[in-house]
């Protein structure tokens, strides 16, 4: 496979990682003459349906984590289809993994596992407020570059937030590596920031003591001790631990959500103290202290020109006061069939307000932009910015033909699916369950499923909130009542059977 060229212009070159489903590849950019990293997948190493369904999470998140921008993430330059394969073009990194790191540096320096952490809450906090979940960060995942930066890898595993990711096999395996998950990614229940929150924790706590502090034979023992055993005290295997540091590892190693700091902010704010001082490097490369010692300097220590950069005008806005909305709208069409979906979101948002000055705020035109609008953002994974469109468009319809519409209702239930995915499971599981009882007594003839997922949402979200007990309840009598309807081969009671014998139910 070695010198195979993709897409007319990627040469692989050296296999550095291989998966069930697919491969990473050093290679070489013939049109820029640079090195890349390739990363290819084969969906039809999955069966059926989950094939497709897994072209189009790839499509969109290469598109997502291309807009994410922090100098924490390797930087996406290309993705396509190849044949059979699916490729994602990705920044080369010249440096060494975090795991190798530290397999080279035993006993890590406490200075350089509070470094790695710290750059690691700045990434996090910015890929949660897209927000997206890594759910698979590891060591093997962090890449500690020559100037002492970290870098973090492979978004793609777990791709934007999505709950029903577990879902794409029918196995029980869930996203994931097993001694680095949150027990609620254990179990299937609601993931968010919380979860790679669990996974730092891990991580500082391998740093500092130079082994995980759940291991095992097999996954599912690793998996149970994840969710039942405390972690051995980091002071009896590394004593002499600045005061602070200890705590809070076992805070980011707290069983239920709500235990662990609220964000990575936080996390990086209880870091901050325990970071070095301002100072002169020891000039060794790879030493994660040394963007706090020097921070923004350049490396190797003397200054670099800067390239110069050409003027360029401002690019016209769109949607301004002479934009033509059908024009725009056929626009819009047109790069959704094309899979532009980025370019169309940023049309749609630019020429509503065009369109409210032109045709009314209430007028059917705006509207009908407006469901357009939220759902290329819902479909997109842009939930923070659908949101408050979704629910502008509930209250709307509700102000016309009542609480009980059923257009109201499904916007509710969309906009209660982008608080789950925005991490806000309280919000998320009040909103469940305010819709409920309209679906079960509503949609019983039109949608027979949505009653059941929702109930599976609340179950999931009642695990995420550490309401074990609730869960239970809810995800028994979900149990009971998927085998009635479907049989106990059908996915649905399959999963949420699973789920029930990690809580030792059944």
């Amino acid at each position: 496979m070695s010198g195979r060229v993709i897409a007319g212009r990627y040469e692989l070159s050296t296999l550095i990682g291989q998966g069930g489903m697919g491969q990473v590849w050093t290679g070489y950019d013939q049109r820029l003459d640079r090195r890349v990293a390739v990363k290819l997948l084969r969906p039809d190493r999955v069966a059926g349906a989950e094939a497709e369904e897994l072209r189009r999470r790839f499509v969109r998140e290469c598109r997502v984590t291309a807009q994410v921008d922090h100098p924490g993430l390797v930087t996406v330059h290309d993705a396509g289809t190849e044949g059979e394969e699916l490729y994602l073009v990705m920044q080369f990194v010249d440096g060494a993994d975090l795991g190798d790191h530290l397999a080279e540096h035993t006993p890590y320096p406490w200075e350089w596992a509070v470094s790695v952490a710290a750059q690691l809450s700045a990434v996090l906090s910015a890929v949660h407020a897209v927000p997206i979940v890594h759910r698979d960060l590891k060591p093997r995942n962090i890449m500690i570059r020559q100037d002492g930066t970290v870098t973090v890898l492979d978004l793609g595993v777990a791709s934007v937030m999505d709950s029903d990711t577990t879902r794409l096999t029918h196995t029980g395996s869930p996203i994931g590596s097993p001694a680095y998950m949150a027990p609620e990614q254990a179990m299937g229940g609601a993931v968010g920031p919380y979860t790679d929150l669990y996974a730092l924790g891990i991580v500082l706590y391998e740093l500092l003591s130079g082994t995980v502090p759940f291991d095992g034979n097999t996954v599912l023992g690793v998996l149970h001790r994840h969710l039942y055993e405390a972690p051995l005290p980091l002071g009896r295997l590394r004593p002499g631990l600045p005061d602070g540091l200890e705590p809070l590892v076992m805070r980011l190693l707290a069983k239920e959500p709500q235990d662990r700091p609220g964000s990575a902010q936080e996390v990086y704010q209880a870091l901050a103290p325990l970071l070095p001082p301002r100072g002169i490097p020891r000039g060794t490369p790879l030493d994660p202290a040394r963007p706090f010692l020097r921070p923004h300097a350049p490396w190797p220590d003397h200054p670099l020109a800067p390239a110069p950069r050409p003027d360029r005008p401002p690019a016209a806005p769109a949607g301004g006061e002479g934009a033509d909305v059908a024009s725009a709208v056929d626009d819009v069409k047109r790069l959704l069939g094309e899979g532009r979906i980025t370019q169309a979101v940023d049309i749609l948002g630019a020429i509503l307000p065009t369109a409210a000055r032109q045709h009314g705020e209430h007028s059917a035109v705006v509207r009908t932009l407006r469901k357009q609008y939220a759902a290329t953002l819902l479909d997109d994974g842009q939930y923070r910015r659908a949101l408050p469109e979704l629910r502008r468009l509930a209250d709307e319809y509700a102000a016309e033909a009542g609480t009980a519409d059923p257009r109201s209702l499904q916007f509710r239930y969309e906009a209660a699916q982008c608080l789950e995915q925005l991490g806000e499971p309280a919000a998320a599981l009040a909103e469940y369950r305010a819709l409920l009882p309209y679906f079960e007594n509503q949609y019983v003839s039109t949608d027979r499923d949505l009653p059941l997922e929702v109930r599976r949402r609340i179950g999931h979200l009642l695990l995420a909130l550490g309401d074990r007990p609730a869960a239970q309840d809810t995800l028994l009598r979900l149990l009971h009542d998927a085998e009635q309807r479907y049989g106990p081969g059908h996915p649905l009671p399959a999963e949420v059977r699973r789920t029930l014998h990690w809580l030792g139910l059944v």
